[in-house]
């Protein structure tokens, strides 16, 4: 069997549900926008230098002098937060439709989430901005709350004592690599998608089926088109949208910024680690926050599949995790703080029940 009959076998003549509509859109459009990153990140990777007194004003250079390099570099940055924006609504798709039912197909896309999340945060370092320099050194440090190894651990990752040349040469290097490891796992995760089928609105068990092309392909390609009219009106309208602006000044290790906070999508997670008052346990709650998803194949099973607790369950908490993402981005002062704590054990509760 050659390659192309291969993927004539798996995505043209994969049966799929006639009742899906356009929010199964989304894994496709994944798809296109980890290829931009992956192509813009090549072409940035030419011209930038992880050395510490030069990448700051690599990325300025690949901004100004670079042909054509300001528009790589805004696909690049824009794309980020497009991906995670994309991967959310995924997510939320995926979480209406019980579609942990799936176990391999869940675990799958839980490790490119969370491989995902790794790779945006070693992008957000390389600019060697304050920000960018500051988060580094703030979210690294949680690992030092671990008992006994901690900060052997952290002095690991940072290769000294401090933030330095070795940690962004190593970041850098993550960075380039992950993104391989994840369009393997993608690979993986569209395989087992089309020898299974998709979800659909109303049962697992669904027996009016079509082909997937051309009907879904069709649909795909709408997808596709109104996602490229979107991206084009970020980058003319609001490029710089999602950057801070102090991450337009180099990184001083001397001069701590006001306000230290990661990128927004991880404001959630951020605020989740700064409402508890324990370091550890701060620690300890910010990563169940993000991996507590692992655990739904395994909760007590619901017969009926649209129940009005669910439904609304799932409306509050994605309204909880709105607030925590903008609360991430405050200050840590009163009320902010105290409202964090009762938006955490909610975050938590509800992330169960759905």
């Amino acid at each position: 069997m050659t390659i192309k009959e291969f993927f004539c076998i798996i995505i043209k003549y994969s049966p799929s549900p006639s009742n899906i509509n356009y929010i199964w859109n989304f894994g496709s459009l994944l798809i296109i926008v980890l290829l931009i990153q992956i192509i813009t990140g090549i072409f940035i990777s030419f011209h930038y230098s992880s050395i510490i007194d030069f990448a700051f004003y690599r990325t300025i250079h690949i901004r100004r002098e670079v042909y054509y390099g300001w528009l790589i570099r805004l696909f690049h940055i824009n794309g980020a937060s497009i991906f995670f924006i994309l991967i959310f609504i995924h997510i939320a798709k995926a979480i209406i439709n019980s579609s942990w039912k799936f176990i391999n197909l869940w675990f799958s896309g839980i490790m490119i989430i969370l491989l995902s999340i790794m790779r945006a945060f070693f992008g957000y370092v390389l600019p060697w901005g304050q920000i960018s320099f500051w988060a580094a050194t703030v979210i690294t440090n949680i690992l030092s709350a671990i008992p006994f190894i901690g900060k052997i651990l952290v002095e690991w990752i940072w290769g000294g004592f401090s933030v330095s040349y070795p940690t962004l040469n190593r970041f850098f290097s993550f960075h380039f690599i992950l993104p391989l490891i994840i369009s393997l796992i993608v690979f993986i995760h569209i395989l087992i998608l089309h020898l299974n089928g998709s979800s659909n609105k109303i049962s697992f068990l669904n027996l009016d089926k079509i082909r997937f092309d051309p009907y879904f392909t069709v649909k795909d390609l709408i997808g596709i088109l109104i996602f490229t009219i979107i991206f084009l009106f970020i980058l003319i309208y609001i490029p710089f949208y999602s950057i801070d602006s102090e991450n337009f000044i180099e990184a001083n290790p001397i001069i701590t910024p006001i306000h230290i906070k990661p990128e927004w999508y991880f404001l959630f997670a951020y605020s989740i680690l700064r409402s508890i008052p324990n370091k550890i346990g701060g620690v300890i709650c910010l990563f169940i926050s993000i991996t507590i998803f692992i655990i739904k194949p395994f909760q007590i099973k619901i017969k009926i599949k649209f129940n009005w607790i669910k439904k609304y369950s799932l409306i509050l908490f994605f309204y909880i995790f709105t607030i925590l993402t903008y609360f991430g981005g405050k200050s840590i002062d009163y009320p902010f703080n105290s409202i964090s704590i009762i938006f955490t054990i909610f975050y938590f509760i509800f992330s169960l029940i759905i």
